[in-house]
């Protein structure tokens, strides 16, 4: 993989895991009300998916989805704003956590009901078949929205008409907070797509670059033609289903094992920090191969510890203005809820 790509990946897990940490302070403090889902632990699942994808392809989310929005491209700046319900927000701070929307960036917003993102993924997708667009739907859901009788619908539907959507399962196990195999007969939940026929896998969503590639393949069949395809991506969070569940359901030792070995931000530093090989491993390889070797080495970038020290500086900086923009921007007013709700059928309103 080219070595600017696993770069930019990177800082984007590095700003996702930072922004997510700051915001549960703020939430803390009582500068963000309502609910809080944090993403951190399921970072190469969101960045690995979304730098696959085309500008012009759409994102639909769930409630857990301000980094999403982040990879998308959203200012940390308007998605902190939108947490704090301020006007500069994304939503004009009238969406909060679980609303945010970006039209710019065909980020086409997070979703709270559980299962809601199938619908609107599927309309989405039917209105670009109809135009034969080359371009595809990103449906994020986690394994919690599988039992829903819209996943089954929307699947059926996807697959009959053949369209352009990539259904991403984010798999943390544990939905809110009772454990997949105690709530669904078929635990592996890629296996459901079969059902209607649609391609499906399962890639460990821990490994940003395994998620990367998956992704990349499955979008290919899409823009080739050949339908929806679904990829389950096997995850896990560190907190709770959100910041008002402690998280107890969890034996403490399976979170320390993932923490340890399974953190997918260390995994990616590991990824991209180049270790030369010694006079040892360069002789086992073989003399003839050497040039090969240092030429592969090269083409593949160096990253030094430095280059890392400076990259997370830069991203506190850029989380800490964020946090600076939220909390100076103001409030949005009744007259902006009323133009909101007017906009709906040039004046029309639906109450």
């Amino acid at each position: 993989m080219e070595s600017g790509l696993l770069k930019k990946m990177l800082r984007d897990m590095l700003l996702a895991r930072a922004f997510e940490e700051r915001a549960a302070q703020e939430y803390a403090q009582g500068n963000i009300a309502g609910f809080l889902h944090l993403y951190p632990g399921e970072e190469a699942v969101g960045v690995g998916v979304l730098h696959a994808a085309e500008p012009a392809d759409y994102v639909v989310s769930t409630y857990r989805e301000h980094v999403h929005a982040l990879v998308r491209g959203v200012p940390a700046r308007m998605v902190m704003a939108e947490l704090f319900g301020r006007k500069t927000g994304c939503s004009g701070g009238l969406g909060g956590s679980m609303h945010l929307f970006d039209r710019e960036r065909r980020f086409m917003g997070g979703y709270a009901i559980v299962g809601e993102t199938f619908p609107i993924a599927i309309g989405i997708g039917y209105a670009i078949a109809m135009r034969e667009l080359p371009e595809a739907v990103i449906c994020f859901f986690g394994d919690g929205a599988v039992n829903q009788g819209t996943f089954h619908e929307s699947l059926n539907m996807a697959a009959l008409w053949k369209l352009p959507v990539l259904f991403v399962c984010e798999n943390n196990h544990y939905q809110i907070g009772t454990e997949i195999h105690r709530h669904s007969a078929v635990a592996e939940v890629y296996k459901r797509a079969c059902g209607y026929r649609i391609p499906a896998r399962r890639v460990n969503g821990m490994d940003v670059l395994a998620v990367h590639r998956a992704t990349e393949e499955a979008l290919a069949q899409i823009r080739a033609g050949n339908g929806p395809q679904f990829i389950e991506c096997e995850t896990y969070r560190f907190r709770g289903h959100s910041m008002a569940d402690p998280g107890s359901y969890r034996p403490k030792v399976e979170l320390q094992a993932y923490e340890s070995t399974e953190d997918p931000v260390k995994i990616a530093i590991a990824e991209t920090v180049t270790a030369y090989p010694t006079a040892e491993q360069i002789a086992a390889v073989g003399s003839d191969n050497i040039a090969s070797l240092t030429g592969s080495l090269r083409s593949g970038g160096h990253f030094p510890p430095e280059h890392l020290d400076a990259m997370q500086a830069e991203i506190a900086a850029e989380v800490e203005a964020a946090v600076h923009f939220a909390s100076e921007s103001p409030e949005p007013t009744l007259a902006d809820a009323q133009a909101a709700l007017d906009c709906n059928r040039q004046g029309e309103v639906l109450v």
